[in-house]
């Protein structure tokens, strides 16, 4: 949740191999609904971004596909001349995900974007709707990944314990999406820091770049930002799995502010929230 500095990245949007007004995906949806969703997702996403594979673009994606990208317009056939430009200026492309969250009919996958050898690459969230096994309505926030953070931690690795990256399905969803959602919801639109206090516990590993570690920083930046009478977040859409929660939102520091729009994603373990990422990036003008 702690937005300190807005980085603008790129337009990589890519995943790694695998064999929803304000959207929330249905706690009732099913699991073996979002298991069959997750497995769509990831395996599309590998094989059209690391092996080029245009084919799973009929395979998998709806003629009618809604892109919210904003440098890329709707439709399959986009999405083919897209990636076939992106793969030829960077033909070592590959991406890495880092966590895949699926709940109802949404999908969100964290990735580690690297289109060259050597570059430090960027941090990705994708988020997929799909329809009748075909993948229907596309948003991402992506954000370059710098030389350097505050608190030492990088942006992907998970360093709570278990130091699992992918959701645990002993853990509660519902409750972990009571947890973060409260926490989250009570610090931005209660504009209470203590709330802090109330759901998330130390060490609180943060792999914001900007941010150090633990319960009394975030509470300090917090505090800062909601001294700005004009700072307000609208939620477009929560999507949790396990331990794992994600908020997808706009924050706003002014009235006539186009917005940042902010992936937050919460790991929720012992019934508090023990790590935070985030993928920041700034709204183009059109």
């Amino acid at each position: 949740m702690v937005t300190a500095g807005v980085l603008s990245g790129g337009v990589v949007t890519a995943a790694e191999a695998s064999p929803r007004p304000v959207r929330v995906a249905s706690a009732n949806a099913g699991d073996r609904e979002a298991a069959a969703n997750r497995a769509i997702v990831v395996h599309f996403f590998d094989q059209l971004f690391n092996h080029g594979n245009l084919a799973v673009i009929d395979k998998f994606v709806r003629p009618d596909y809604i892109q919210h990208h904003p440098n890329s317009p709707d439709g399959t056939g986009a999405l083919r001349q897209y990636v076939t430009s992106l793969r030829a200026a960077h033909p070592k492309l590959h991406v890495t995900v880092e966590r895949a969250i699926a709940e109802g009919d949404l999908v969100l996958l964290h990735s580690h974007s690297v289109s060259d050898p050597g570059d430090k690459g960027q941090a990705v969230v994708d988020i997929f709707r799909v329809q009748d096994g075909k993948i229907a309505e596309h948003w991402d926030v992506i954000q370059d990944v710098p030389d350097s953070t505050v608190s030492g931690n990088d942006m992907f690795s998970t360093l709570s314990t278990p130091r699992r990256q992918w959701p645990d399905p002993r853990v509660s969803t519902a409750k972990s999406k009571r947890i973060a959602t409260t926490m989250f919801n009570e610090v931005t639109a209660g504009r209470d820091v203590t709330a802090f206090d109330r759901y998330a516990v130390d060490p609180f590993y943060q792999h914001n770049p900007q941010s150090p570690n633990g319960v009394a920083a975030a509470k300090g930046f917090f505090a800062s930002v909601l001294e700005n009478p004009g700072f307000s977040v609208s939620v477009e859409q929560v999507i949790a799995q396990g331990d794992y929660v994600a908020v997808h939102a706009l924050y706003k520091f002014a009235p006539d502010d186009p917005g940042t729009p902010v992936l937050d994603l919460y790991r929720v373990r012992g019934g508090k929230v023990v790590e935070h990422w985030d993928v920041i990036q700034s709204v183009p003008a059109t």
